[in-house]
């Protein structure tokens, strides 16, 4: 019985509130970085610096223009407070590129660090996750969101480090100039912080609601892509179509929210960066007009372009709000998947059957995908070594769901299985995996040469055995008219039927050649010409092992040694073919309704 799946988008995670906490979560995961952050941030401070005082230096260049324009300009003086100018905004430059390249430098190591991270934790999840979340919903999280948060990184964080140390520079400068004119220009200034405030309150959740919602989408695209022959057989293109522009509707209207309301920051910032200049002359003007000396020109000139400086982080905050509003909604997405329960860690098991001979028991086993939906009731079954075990019985019954026990990508809610005596519960899963060959009904290929998909994850396999596999499954002939033989890539040269991968998977386990073996309708996608070939190369690769078959053609099962009948999760009925045909009971009525051709054959 295959594992319950929920069609339709799926999450990643538990919904969490949308804040800030998951950008932070982002900023502690990089404090393995810490040294070049603060060798940014220190640059960044250098640059600010220059930043700042280079108005200071334009007013005492205006000064000294000013006061000396009546007898004649100092040209000297005016050249060397011109060169000092030069050189502060030079070394600007040059300190803000320095914190620029270190954060890129910086955050992309984070990203490829966070990259592999989220590979590694895949390796460790159990297949529960996976049977409720959709691929496209996971690439959408390695790719959309990473990206999302690696750029945010690049750009945004270095922007805000030099514009927080700018406002606070300039907003200690502005009030040793001039205290009265230093908080006409905050007043106006914070007016429009907290305008902002106000919207990226309003946005945040529109921005998570984006990353989600494109995360459904490829899920939902990676759905139908898969099954795009059948939802045409089917007609189903209106309904897929349908939903699709559901999710894409969504996605617009959130993107158009967030957009717009995160678009409205800069203008109304412009807005009141613009509103500070009017009101620092008018009050300057003021002092002016009063005959207070601590406001000249100069000063009135040097302020308005602190007024600049000192809203001009402001903006800076405001257009990196939007990106780091979209980098919190995909860091939640990111860290729900990081943060999920692994499977138990089993560094710590050591037992390995060293030289297995294939005797297998279950031991009153009980499992359920679910934990209060119990599928399999009570399985034993005490089987030898060299045995053909044949599963069979109705769809549903549990039949693939043992196999998926067997090789412990589940684990059983009680009971046991042992192989030679060993619970597979003391075993690590890399070691129970390598016991067995497995060959299923849907099959995996991947893009590369057909020799690499044949001696996948082994080594030392020669021509000689390639030939000798590919001949007993009848793929000689196939390999002999490619271009280039064993070499050739497939999807590009070679073109397989059904039938060809299947029977490239199955001499691909005939390679690894490991002692308990796994067939799943292995040749239910081959023509009964092939069939009889393949069966023939599998009667050899099944002599001397034990193997296990799942067959819903009865036939193809005559000859096993044993035969597991299996019906809501029990064995009802256990002997080889003969055997159970003289009980005439369960086996023998799914036996005989297969050759009279009846619907209800299994």
């Amino acid at each position: 019985m295959p594992p319950p799946m929920m069609r339709g988008p799926r999450r990643t995670g538990p919904k969490e509130k949308a804040d800030f906490k998951s950008f932070g979560k982002l900023l502690k995961y990089c404090k393995g970085y810490l040294p070049a952050i603060i060798t940014a941030i220190a640059l960044a401070v250098g640059g600010a610096v220059c930043t700042i005082i280079g108005p200071s230096g334009l007013g005492d260049l205006i000064d000294e223009i000013q006061k000396n324009i009546a007898v004649g300009i100092n040209m000297k003086a005016v050249i060397e407070l011109c060169i000092t100018l030069l050189i502060i905004y030079g070394a600007g430059a040059i300190l803000s590129y320095g914190q620029q390249f270190i954060m890129a430098t910086v955050t992309q190591r984070a990203s490829k660090r966070l990259r592999s991270d989220i590979n590694r934790k895949t390796n460790k999840l159990p297949l529960n996750y996976f049977d409720t979340t959709t691929t496209g919903d996971i690439l959408s999280t390695v790719t959309n969101d990473v990206d999302t948060i690696s750029q945010t990184l690049s750009q945004s964080t270095a922007n805000l480090i030099s514009s927080l140390v700018q406002f606070i520079g300039v907003l200690v400068i502005m009030f040793t100039v001039n205290a009265v004119l230093a908080v006409t220009t905050i007043v106006s200034s914070f007016l429009g912080f907290g305008i902002m405030t106000v919207i990226l309150k309003l946005s945040q959740k529109h921005f998570d609601a984006k990353q989600q919602q494109l995360g459904d989408m490829n899920g939902q695209i990676e759905e139908v892509f898969t099954g795009h022959d059948a939802v045409k057989a089917y007609n189903g293109k209106k309904g897929e179509r349908k939903k699709f522009d559901g999710i894409n509707g969504k996605l617009y209207d959130s993107n158009r929210k967030s957009q717009f309301l995160s678009g409205m920051m800069m203008p109304i910032m412009t807005f009141v960066g613009n509103l500070s200049y009017v009101l620092i002359f008018v009050v300057g003007v003021a002092f002016i007009v009063g005959g207070n000396k601590a406001v000249s020109i100069a000063t009135l000139l040097e302020f308005v372009m602190y007024a600049r400086l000192f809203t001009q982080p402001l903006g800076t905050v405001a257009q990196s709000m939007t990106s780091i509003q979209q980098a919190s909604a995909a860091s939640r997405r990111v860290f729900a998947l990081i943060d999920r329960e692994e499977m138990p860690d089993e560094t710590g098991k050591t037992v390995k059957i060293e030289s297995p001979e294939g005797n297998v028991t279950f031991e009153d086993i009980r499992f359920g995908y679910l934990p209060d939906k119990e599928i399999i009731h009570g399985f034993s079954a005490d089987l030898e070594k060299g045995q053909k075990v044949a599963i069979v019985g109705p769809t549903g019954a549990g039949k693939t769901t043992i196999v998926n026990l067997l090789m412990r990508f589940y684990e059983l809610n009680s009971g046991d299985i042992k192989i030679d005596g060993v619970s597979i519960k003391d075993m690590r899963r890399e070691d129970v995996h390598d016991l067995f060959d497995m060959i299923l009904q849907n099959t995996w290929l991947f893009e590369g040469t057909i020799r690499e998909n044949l001696v996948y994850n082994k080594t030392g396999v020669t021509d000689e055995d390639l030939d000798r596999v590919c001949a007993a499954v009848g793929l000689t002939h196939y390999i002999q008219c490619l271009p280039h033989g064993y070499d050739t890539v497939i999807g590009e040269s070679a073109k397989l039927s059904e039938g060809q991968k299947q029977q490239l998977t199955i001499a691909r386990a005939m390679i690894k050649d490991a002692p308990l073996l796994i067939l799943d309708e292995a040749t239910s996608n081959v023509d009964t010409r092939t069939e009889l070939a393949i069966q023939s190369a599998m009667d050899e690769l099944t002599r001397g092992r034990t193997s296990f078959v799942i067959a819903h053609r009865l036939s193809t099962i005559k000859n096993a040694d044993v035969i597991l009948v299996l019906k809501d999760g029990d064995i009802i009925e256990q002997g080889d073919h003969e055997q159970l045909l003289e009980k005439n009971g369960f086996y023998a009525e799914l036996y005989n309704a297969q050759f009279a051709g009846s619907p209800s054959a299994a």
